[in-house]
C-alpha cells in the first residue's frame, strides 16, 4: 500500500506513556472496527470519510518539522499492511512507532509498540508479545482486572501502564493511582496533552 486514509497529520508532543513530552509528528489513520465506547476520536471510525493521502506526502509534510519520531495512531491503523509507509519513513530517518489495539497482525518495520488492548475487540496474543509499552485506558475498576490478565501475554521487559479515562478522570485518576502505589511494576499515565489543551 502507498495511500492510506488519513484523518489527520500534526505535529505535537507524545502526550502519554514512555515518550511522554517527546515532540512527534503524528498520522492518525482512518478505519477502526473496534468500537470503544469511549472513544475521544470516532470520527476516525469510518476509513471512507477521509482522503487517501500518498506516502510521498506524508513525508514530506513531516520534514517540515525538526523531529524525526513518527507516531502512528488511529482509529486501528494495524487494518492496513504498514510495510511501505514504514519502511519509506525509516529510509527518511524517521523512528517509527505504532499505537494499536492488537485487532489485527502487525505488518511493518517499527521501533516502537504500544499495546492498548480494548474489550470491544479480542487482542492478539501475537502482537502482544511483540509489545514493547502494554497501555490499558481505566473506565472502571474491572479494567484493573483487564490490565492483569493482558500483562500475562507481554514480556517481562514490556513497560506497563494505566491511563484514567479522560471524561471520568476525577473517577478513574483515584483508581489508577491508589493501584499503582501497590503495584510499582504499573505506572499511571495521564494524558498530558489534554491537561495542555493541546492536540
Amino acid at each position: 500500500m502507498t495511500s492510506f486514509p488519513i484523518m489527520e497529520y500534526f505535529y505535537s508532543v507524545q502526550g502519554e506513556g514512555v515518550f511522554v513530552g517527546q515532540p512527534s509528528f503524528f498520522i492518525r489513520m482512518g478505519g477502526c472496527d473496534v468500537g470503544c465506547v469511549w472513544c475521544d476520536v470516532k470520527d476516525s471510525w469510518d476509513a471512507k470519510k477521509h482522503p487517501k493521502l500518498s506516502i510521498d506526502f506524508l513525508i514530506e509534510e513531516a520534514k517540515k518539522y525538526s523531529s524525526r519520531l513518527l507516531i502512528i495512531t488511529g482509529g486501528e491503523p494495524a487494518m492496513y499492511d504498514l510495510t511501505e509507509l514504514t519502511k519509506s519513513f525509516k529510509k527518511a530517518g524517521f523512528q517509527v512507532h505504532i499505537e494499536t489495539s492488537g485487532a489485527y497482525p502487525l505488518v511493518g518495520n517499527f521501533d516502537w509498540i504500544t499495546f492498548s488492548p480494548k474489550k470491544f475487540k479480542q487482542p492478539l496474543e501475537s502482537v502482544a508479545k511483540m509489545a514493547n509499552e502494554l497501555k490499558i485506558v481505566v473506565f472502571n475498576k474491572s479494567d484493573i482486572q483487564w490490565a492483569e490478565e493482558h500483562q500475562k501475554f507481554v514480556t517481562s521487559d514490556c513497560k506497563l501502564f494505566l491511563q484514567p479515562e479522560w471524561d471520568k478522570r476525577k473517577i478513574t485518576e483515584k483508581i489508577v493511582f491508589d493501584y499503582v502505589l501497590t503495584n510499582p511494576n504499573w505506572f499511571m499515565s495521564l494524558q498530558t496533552h489534554k491537561y495542555l489543551g493541546v492536540d
